[in-house]
């Protein structure tokens, strides 16, 4: 079975946790079956030996800030652009997505706009239609979203793969194999609900309506088979 390590780089909230389990259990749930599956939580354990020990790697979304620098941030980054030379196949989510930018010399930070939290559609750009893990999919898509942070400046290689009204670089391609998507593959409906439940009195005090993109939440199947794509790619690897 073809060896995958999910990169957990910090947890979801507490309410959530209890309810829904965890970043890691949300992607395993998605990843295919025939996967066998690691999870190593960087923030506290030893990166897991050599990228070239797995046949895919996956990189969590976190509540931390790259932009900040931590230790175990900047060493996991190291990790990624070793991974990245080497063609392992490897899908950044979120925070895995902007640390994976900024591992190849992007440059990350604060949305000048603010938070993006909810569903939102997604544009695919013409490169999308013959990537690897994105060809097929509709031009436009449904996708959940939660950041405060993103990609301000792609790595100069890059090739970007989709965008929306509010963030520029939703997804992009560094080599044949290595994505990075804002937006989160992994999150069902219910999870993307209760994230706006606990974010509302933040939302509230940011000029943001809660109750508005609560009631815009809808399933993004089109997303969320970013997972299975991944998987296939893996294993036809």
């Amino acid at each position: 079975m073809p060896k995958v390590v999910i990169l957990k780089t910090g947890t979801t909230y507490p309410p959530l946790r209890e309810t829904f389990g965890d970043f890691d259990s949300w992607f395993a749930a998605r990843l295919a079956p025939e996967l066998n599956v690691e999870v190593v939580d960087v923030t506290a354990d030893d990166l897991p030996g050599r990228p070239e020990d797995w046949d895919g790697i996956v990189i969590t979304g976190s509540p931390a800030m790259v932009s900040d620098r931590e230790p175990w941030s900047e060493q996991t980054g190291d990790w990624l652009a070793h991974a990245v030379r080497a063609e392992i196949p490897l899908l950044g989510v979120c925070y895995g997505h902007q640390l994976l930018a900024h591992a190849l010399g992007g440059e990350v930070g604060f949305h000048p706009r603010g938070r993006e939290t909810g569903t939102h559609t997604v544009e695919l750009l013409d490169a999308a239609s013959d990537d690897p893990l994105l060809q097929g999919l509709p031009r436009q898509f449904p996708a959940q979203l939660t950041h405060r942070q993103s990609v301000l400046r792609l790595p100069d290689d890059a090739v970007l793969l989709a965008r929306n009204e509010f963030e520029p670089h939703q997804a992009f391609r560094l080599g044949p194999c290595a994505w990075g998507v804002q937006f989160h593959p992994e999150f069902s409906l219910e999870v993307m609900r209760a994230y706006l439940e606990v974010q509302a009195p933040d939302l509230k005090k940011e000029g943001l309506d809660a109750d508005t993109l609560l009631a815009g939440v809808e399933n993004a199947p089109e997303a969320s088979s970013l997972l299975d794509r991944f998987s296939r790619i893996v294993m036809n690897r």
